[in-house]
């Protein structure tokens, strides 16, 4: 896992925030798709958003601010010139996530959610994630 100094991790802290706050979802909904420890609260977020305080490199964070950024951009690129285009596909239910949004996917399965809704907005993710998969599968076989 990649360390990142202070300054590098507070700026990344708000650029994380920020995607949030695009989203318009709740500090609550916040601290659970980040999976911050329990002892931070949704007032919290405010530091986080300001730059007061940045959040822990865990790995479990790490993973999850990783998939965040890569849904972030996968929905620019998707969405390039509406915003509210972004926060519609996140709150709509999907038929690939049984009639579930994406958000409550994130929301409800954690890290794993993440990972499904990365895959569906981010075709290149996708693809990656599945020839990785196909190497292993044969190299298993072999």
């Amino acid at each position: 896992m990649q360390q990142f100094s202070d300054t590098e991790m507070s700026a990344l802290t708000q650029a994380v925030v920020h995607h949030l706050d695009e989203w318009k979802i709740s500090a609550e909904a916040m601290l659970c798709v980040l999976g911050l420890p329990e002892e931070v609260r949704p007032r919290h977020m405010q530091q986080y958003r300001q730059g007061d305080k940045a959040f822990p490199q865990t790995e479990d964070i790490m993973h999850r601010i990783d998939h965040l950024v890569g849904i972030a951009d996968a929905l620019r690129t998707t969405f390039p010139f509406s915003s509210q285009m972004r926060v519609m596909w996140l709150q709509k239910p999907h038929r690939r996530f049984q009639k579930r949004s994406p958000l409550t996917v994130m929301l409800d399965e954690g890290t794993d959610g993440l990972m499904k809704v990365r895959i569906e907005v981010d075709c290149a993710y996708g693809y990656a994630i599945n020839d990785a998969l196909q190497a292993q599968a044969m190299k298993a076989t072999a």
